[in-house]
């Protein structure tokens, strides 16, 4: 109940924002735990039972920061964290290939479908190194 109360406290305004609260049955999360952001005004969910596939794309998601960034750099405090994060989403969305999008990124209008002929010109191709240079890009030189 402890942790609950810190974490509504550390959010502060920010948890007005905020909706719902979703975690799985696990015994930490009593009903004392429950009342803090109830009271808050959030609305507390479980996930059902049995249901192992209930998360998947959120712990896919998880996953994928983990392998590819929080794994490779070394996070110094809360704002770092937020900074990385930041920039990670703008390279998520705008620039890292999709298998679901045919290789392309969400965000396509950052991105248009290349026809063949300019992708085979490779001497074309710049890299740019993003995320604290953990990561890179690749783009069409004009």
């Amino acid at each position: 109940m402890q942790q609950a109360r810190n974490l509504a406290m550390d959010l502060g305004d920010r948890i007005a924002g905020l909706r719902f609260l979703i975690h799985d049955r696990d015994p930490l999360f009593t009903s004392a735990f429950r009342e803090v952001f109830t009271a808050e005004g959030l609305q507390v969910i479980t996930t059902l039972l049995r249901t192992p596939r209930m998360n998947a794309i959120c712990e896919r998601v998880i996953g994928t920061l983990h392998r590819e960034l929080l794994d490779r750099i070394l996070i110094l405090d809360e704002r770092h964290l937020a900074l990385v994060l930041k920039e990670y989403l703008i390279h998520y969305n705008g620039h890292r290939p999709h298998q679901s999008r045919y290789q392309r990124p969400p965000n396509v209008a950052t991105q248009p479908a290349r026809h063949l002929t300019e992708l085979n010109n490779l001497r074309s191709i710049r890299r740019k190194p993003v995320v604290t240079g953990m990561i890179s890009e690749y783009l069409h030189a004009a």
